[in-house]
């Protein structure tokens, strides 16, 4: 949602003492004269994953217009859901093996989050230079009405980043996909991709792939071009749990 210009809605200070990825402690006061997006996420939920393209994207486009100084500051803020995903070495492990460069603020207590009041994950919040909110998006999607704003805060007129997947346009005509499933799943399903969550180490087999696991993540087990009817056999090897299995939409084929 877009916050009304005349609401004054004040960026909330960052705790102090809870540890940082990236970048050395950070205070919010000190980001005066640059916009500043947080957003809140899992390394072990699958909508942050497909959320964090998008952090990724705008950070390296944005953080150094028009200064390093006063371009966009992109912050992660990670609150694990899961005990596996309140492992500060397990999380930044994962901020490594996701090509994460911004900072990360590791908040595992969830102190910055009641401060926000946060409904769930992911959610980004998009301070001006001047430390007010002008906008907000809970979950996935609104990529291209966050990125309008940050190109309004910065008065950047150059190329934007746009939408990175065919899905996320607005106007796309998108399936509804088989509801995520707790625990590991193997039967038929609908949907443009397959994603597990996983912690442990051992193998996972999927329709016959192996896959070996070292570490606790989500992991996008099958994908497809357009929405697609499936059946799923999903192997879980001794060391490995399987914490979720998640379906997520596809394109509408074009014969439909």
């Amino acid at each position: 949602m877009r916050v009304p210009a005349d609401v004054e809605i004040p960026a909330p200070m960052f705790p102090a003492k809870l540890p940082w990825v990236n970048v050395a402690p950070l205070r919010m006061d000190k980001q005066r004269g640059r916009p500043v997006l947080v957003e809140f996420w899992d390394f072990l939920r699958v909508p942050s994953l497909r959320t964090l393209p998008y952090l990724k994207a705008w950070h390296e486009r944005y953080g150094a217009v028009p200064s390093p100084t006063t371009g966009l500051r992109v912050i992660s803020v990670h609150c694990g859901g899961y005990p596996a995903s309140q492992d500060e070495a397990a999380i930044r492990e994962a901020v490594g093996r996701l090509g994460i460069e911004h900072p990360v603020l590791i908040d595992s207590e969830f102190e910055l989050w009641r401060m926000y009041d946060n409904p769930g994950w992911p959610a980004r919040y998009l301070f001006s230079g001047e430390g007010r909110l002008v906008d907000v998006h809970h979950g996935e999607g609104g990529y291209l009405e966050t990125e309008a704003v940050i190109r309004e805060l910065l008065e950047d007129d150059g190329d934007d980043v746009g939408l990175l997947r065919a899905e996320d346009d607005p106007e796309a005509l998108v399936v509804v996909p088989t509801e995520d499933v707790e625990g590991p799943y193997s039967g038929p399903y609908e949907a443009g991709g397959v994603w597990g969550v996983f912690t442990g180490a051992g193998t996972v087999t999927t329709n016959g792939m192996a896959m070996e696991l070292t570490t606790a993540g989500a992991f996008n087990l099958v994908w497809h071009e357009e929405h697609t009817a499936g059946v799923l056999e999903l192997e879980v090897g001794e060391g490995v749990e399987c914490l979720a299995t998640c379906f997520t939409p596809g394109l509408a084929p074009a014969d439909a």
